[in-house]
């Protein structure tokens, strides 16, 4: 059988460091692979005007799957400035690649599995009855919607005369923003389709389904954004009824949901929501389980069977110069395990999975964030682990 190929795609900062140690750890558990890099990120941007390079779309285009390191993303006007002195005159405009990524392929399903691991120090406790102290188990999977809502990049400043007197048929804009000078108006809208909708409700209750959770949870504002949100739950309550009557339907508010997630985060299973409350919950039950060093992510298309797959912390670029990496490489070893669920190597995600819960919960290794340290460069002196160290580790264990 030939070798898979996976588009590799560093990105910027810790990106590479974490990539290039989840690889090994691929390596070494038996995944047979070739990799070829793709080009994103800011410095594409700078020097092309395009963080997302055409020749990287036509990768993606071939080989289908791609491993998906970090991006840094800035203001608009900062973004502006760090642009080639020769494509300043060209009217570009940034915006990030990997929502460019999202959009292109139609990845509109986003995963984001929070699960406990035992013996980790960065665990959520809580206090119990009277001076107990209790580490509940989180379990949780969100589903957010990858491709619209607020980051659907339909935005304007200043808008034009056709915007303008759209918003001014709507009585609440004429009430609440009618002597508002339009030059200093902003707008970002939140378009929800049905289409879209549909799919990512679907896709949480297929999963709870399949993986045996007892809910979902519609996290979302249908109190207030009713329109949008209000849409999404009258679609969930269609679908549990017809399609999926044996799992329970709950109902939250996002700000709700995020005073309860530190009370009672065991009570939940797989969480769905739209793009933005997607990104904030995910971020919130990540704290839960030791912060964004855990958290891994993939986004698909099952139709077209592309699919990235990320840790969905950021570049950290002051760690990037670091002359020993220090970041915590699972999130990046955890995305991968989703990248071989996705193209049904199962077996080698258990055995990368067990490897990386066998060395947390024996706590002989640990990266800067597990041992509760400032990232300073002398971590590695002061008895943590490095990056490189910490994927030697699992591999031991494999």
């Amino acid at each position: 059988m030939a070798k898979r190929t996976i588009v590799a795609m560093p990105g910027d900062g810790i990106g590479k460091v974490v990539l290039d140690e989840t690889i090994r750890v691929l390596d070494a558990a038996g995944f047979e692979a070739d990799y070829v890099e793709g080009d994103i990120g800011w410095e594409f941007w700078k020097k092309e005007g395009n963080p997302l390079p055409e020749r990287t779309i036509k990768l993606i285009e071939e080989h289908k799957v791609g491993l998906f390191g970090a991006i840094t993303s800035k203001p608009k006007d900062e973004a502006f400035e760090e642009l080639s002195s020769e494509l300043k005159d060209k009217n570009l405009v940034y915006s990030s690649p990997i929502v460019g990524l999202r959009q292109h392929f139609g990845l509109d399903i986003c995963a984001r599995p929070c699960k406990t691991y035992k013996g980790n120090p960065l665990n959520f406790i809580r206090r119990g009855k009277g001076s107990d102290i209790e580490e509940p188990l989180v379990d949780v999977v969100i589903f957010r919607q990858n491709t619209e809502g607020l980051y659907g990049g339909v935005e304007w400043s200043n808008p034009n005369e056709k915007v303008y007197d759209a918003l001014m048929s709507h009585p609440k804009f004429v009430s609440n923003f009618g002597d508002v000078p339009k030059e200093e108006i902003s707008v970002s809208t939140r378009i929800f389709s049905k289409n879209a909708t549909e799919r990512i409700l679907r896709a949480a209750f297929e999963h709870a389904k399949k993986y045996g959770y007892k809910s979902v949870t519609l996290c979302e504002k249908p109190n207030v954004i009713r329109e949008t949100s209000g849409m999404m739950y009258k679609m969930a309550l269609g679908m549990q009824k017809n399609d999926f009557p044996d799992i329970d339907l709950w109902n939250t508010n996002i700000d709700a949901q995020m005073m309860w997630l530190t009370k009672n985060p065991e009570d939940y299973g797989v969480i769905v929501a739209g793009n933005m409350f997607g990104d904030i919950v995910s971020d919130g039950f990540a704290g839960l389980i030791g912060g964004l060093g855990f958290a891994c992510s993939a986004q698909s298309n099952p139709d077209s069977g592309i699919g990235v797959f990320e840790p969905t912390h950021g570049s950290a670029p002051k760690y990037a110069d670091y002359d020993t990496s220090i970041v915590n490489p699972i999130a990046m070893i955890e995305s991968a395990c989703m990248m071989l669920d996705f193209i049904n190597e199962d077996e080698i995600a258990k055995k990368i999975r067990k490897a990386v819960a066998e060395v947390i919960e024996e706590g002989k290794v640990r990266t800067y964030d597990m041992m509760k340290m400032r990232g300073k460069p002398d971590v590695v002196d002061n008895g943590a682990a490095s990056t490189k160290e910490m994927a030697q580790a699992v591999i031991a264990k494999l």
